[in-house]
């Protein structure tokens, strides 16, 4: 009888231990947590902050998932960080970072674009081709891109160490600092003006059922620069990501207005539930930037997002070791 009154209490413990020590997965308390603390600052106009503070709370307050968003608008001054400790596999919005480091290989080597480097980056940005964004990647090798990356300023994305490219981790601040490589201060210390415009303009002509999520709201006579991604994997459900530069009239005298929105997300349901989420948060940004504006760009239709992987990791693929760590440290 004390024998197996002692197995018991040792079954008990191992129970116990083993539901203490378990990592739990995202929850809508971990997305409540960060959206109760979506802090905006703007020097220039601290209404603005609070009010879009209040805005993105308000537009994520009965969604689902883990979010992170970052804005940032040099005419007013206007930053948003949310969920910045949050990591995700990148999907396809790793293809701008292949393609600005590719701009920037060319810069180094003194040349333009290869023809067969166009053949290549104008279909993986404009229909996310994932056959010419793995050639791409071959050829610039894993310790280019890495390199380029710490040129970028980037200090949270990692590179996948089986070389798979759409599970590189990266964070919503360090995709604000990629989408500045072609639009921000900084850009012109890494490339220049004729690489930037052709980078944009690969961006500004996705193909338009791939234009979904931060165009959403977007004012009348604005032009979107954008690359999303979205994958489902067997833990952290449907990645869905938008990121996109975003240019027009500005405040005041202010005819150049350049801003930038990233919205990135993981443990949605579906992929139009991500989208949909997404664009809850780029339409209350564009509306507060943009006040009196009439919106050219409404949410996506549900029956125009697909439930089909945009196909950037491969089906076998095994799922990423850090997916859970990241969960585990939440």
């Amino acid at each position: 009888m004390a024998s197996h009154l002692r197995k018991y209490r040792i079954a008990i413990a191992t129970a116990l231990a083993t539901t203490l020590l378990t990592p739990l997965p995202a929850t809508a308390a971990t997305a409540s947590a960060a959206k109760r603390a979506a802090p905006c600052t703007a020097l220039r106009d601290p209404a603005l902050a609070t009010q879009l503070s209040r805005d993105i709370r308000a537009a994520l307050a009965a969604r689902r998932g883990t979010v992170s968003v970052a804005v940032h608008d040099p005419a007013t001054g206007l930053s948003c960080a949310l969920g910045s400790s949050h990591r995700y596999d990148t999907a396809s919005i790793a293809k701008v970072m292949i393609m600005e480091a590719a701009l920037r290989r060319a810069q180094d080597w003194g040349r333009g674009l290869t023809a067969w480097e166009r053949r290549k980056i104008r279909p993986m940005i404009t229909r996310s081709d994932n056959t010419a964004a793995r050639r791409l990647w071959d050829d610039l090798g894993q310790p280019y891109v890495a390199r380029f990356l710490d040129r970028a300023g980037t200090t949270a994305t990692t590179l996948n160490p089986y070389g798979l490219w759409g599970l590189t981790r990266t964070g919503a601040a360090d995709q604000l600092r990629l989408l500045g490589v072609l639009t921000g201060a900084r850009a012109r210390a890494l490339l220049s003006p004729s690489s930037r415009a052709y980078g944009l303009k690969q961006l500004n002509e996705v193909r338009r059922d791939q234009r979904w999520g931060v165009p959403a709201g977007m004012p009348r006579g604005t032009k979107a620069y954008l690359k999303n991604g979205w994958l489902p994997r067997s833990t952290h459900g449907w990645r869905v990501h938008s990121i996109g530069a975003f240019t027009g009239p500005g405040p005041g005298p202010d005819r150049n207005r350049t801003y930038r929105i990233v919205v990135l997300s993981h443990d949605n349901p579906t992929m139009k539930y991500g989208v949909r989420t997404i664009e809850r948060v780029a339409q209350a940004v564009h509306r507060a930037l943009n006040k009196g504006r009439v919106a050219g760009q409404e949410s996506t239709p549900e029956n125009e997002i697909s439930e089909v992987s945009d196909g950037s990791v491969p089906p076998e693929a095994p799922p990423e070791a850090s997916s859970e760590q990241d969960s585990a440290n939440r």
